[in-house]
């Protein structure tokens, strides 16, 4: 848990767990009995408003209550809520820049700065990349990258085949959210901390 109020919550989800789905194992079906129940009128189960990849890890916002689900949705459609991922590439990249292309015919935006980069003797280079989603398109971060040559470490998608990285999962990490909330008009601002895997990359 790394905020909960009686409106909302901003969770940790680890990889290798769905969001929500028709499988039972989720997040959706967990939040019942890990989030404090809403004293609010209008409480309901609690919902999340968006959704992470099952290899990703990260930051994820759930709704308590029926009018905070729907104003949260809003918010995202109205891309009032800013996310900013972390992500381990590889292969050698410009320090910064913006990825645009057309994702299911829809208008698609990142914007990328290089942070630190090591060498590999297998893969190279590994980058770690501070990623922001400009719109949110499924895979979009995933197929940006990979669209500039520099796939995430361990994408079994998107990523180049001789230089996929089997066990290790998937080196995206949905850093933190910043938003106004719809209720007290506060800013949230929550970040959770880096994966340990990261971290043996780029010791510092």
């Amino acid at each position: 848990m790394l905020f909960e109020d009686d409106h909302l919550a901003v969770i940790h989800k680890p990889a290798g767990i769905l969001v929500s789905g028709n499988s039972y194992k989720t997040i959706a079906n967990a939040l019942v009995q890990n989030l404090q129940q809403s004293n609010l009128s209008d409480a309901t189960k609690p919902q999340p408003v968006h959704r992470l990849d099952y290899a990703t890890t990260g930051v994820l916002l759930v709704g308590k209550t029926s009018s905070c689900i729907r104003a949260l949705n809003r918010m995202f459609e109205d891309k009032k809520v800013d996310k900013t991922y972390y992500a381990v590439t590889i292969g050698e990249m410009k320090d910064g820049g913006e990825i645009t292309s057309e994702i299911d015919t829809k208008k698609s935006q990142s914007n990328y700065k290089v942070f630190k980069s090591v060498l590999s003797k297998r893969f190279g280079k590994l980058n770690l990349v501070k990623l922001e989603p400009l719109t949110g398109r499924r895979h979009q971060l995933r197929k940006h990258l990979s669209s500039i040559d520099n796939p995430i470490l361990g994408d079994t998608v998107y990523g180049i085949e001789h230089l996929i990285l089997n066990g290790k999962g998937l080196y995206l990490h949905a850093y933190s959210l910043n938003f106004i909330h719809p209720f007290t008009n506060k800013l949230v601002h929550v970040k959770d901390e880096f994966p340990q895997r990261f971290k043996k990359l780029f010791k510092s």
